[in-house]
């Protein structure tokens, strides 16, 4: 049975500062740091492995107009999800940041798939592992991701976030899919993963965190 559905700001709850991540810092240092972090939903999910950010400032944004019922969790507290349909045709999947109030939050575009790998395979029709989770859209099918989940905390069940294990390479160029603001290198991506959506052109390299 699905949960009943509420697009209000869902309450300063969620952890920001004080976790392995600071989900009050910008959006672009929120989606460089998210590379390499695992996210699961009900213990199916992976390896980001592409991000992207946006801020109300920024006229690509959702939030750029200001607050409405749509966008009501990017202007909630950080660290909530905000779902939304593209085109009509598929869920993306985006995690909330900077202060409650600010309208922030970076877009999952890609996973590198690790946990409950046949579960995606399934729900996506395919055994083309490189293909399950890149892109937003296949993202949020492989995960099981729709507007039930609008709102919640990714620190709390069905999601879970955990840190990188690793240090990870990072690349940043312009973001895809958009008409507007198209020269901000707000594309973030783990160097050389044949997970990510399409492939970064020559770029500036993000040196991993210490």
């Amino acid at each position: 049975m699905s949960r009943s559905v509420s697009t209000a700001a869902p309450a300063a709850s969620a952890p920001s500062a004080g976790f392995w991540i600071d989900l009050s810092a910008d959006a672009p240092t929120v989606a460089r740091a998210l590379i390499g972090c695992t996210v699961l939903v009900d213990g199916v999910g992976g390896r980001i492995v592409e991000t992207e950010a946006y801020d109300r400032d920024d006229p690509a944004s959702h939030t750029f107009g200001g607050p409405s019922g749509r966008n009501a969790a990017m202007f909630g507290p950080p660290g909530h999800a905000y779902i939304y349909r593209s085109y009509g045709l598929h869920w993306c999947f985006n995690i909330v940041c900077r202060e409650d109030g600010h309208g922030a939050g970076v877009l999952i575009r890609a996973l590198e798939p690790t946990v409950g790998v046949e579960i995606m395979r399934e729900r996506r029709g395919m055994t083309n592992d490189r293909l399950l989770c890149a892109g937003p859209g296949r993202l949020t099918q492989a995960l099981g991701i729709t507007q039930d989940h609008y709102g919640l905390s990714v620190f709390a069940p069905p999601f879970s976030l955990l840190a990188p294990v690793d240090p990870v390479d990072v690349v940043t160029g312009p973001r895809i899919g958009i008409s507007k603001a198209m020269d901000l290198p707000w594309r973030f991506g783990e160097r050389g993963s044949p997970y990510v959506s399409k492939p970064f052109k020559p770029s500036t390299l993000i040196q991993p965190a210490a």
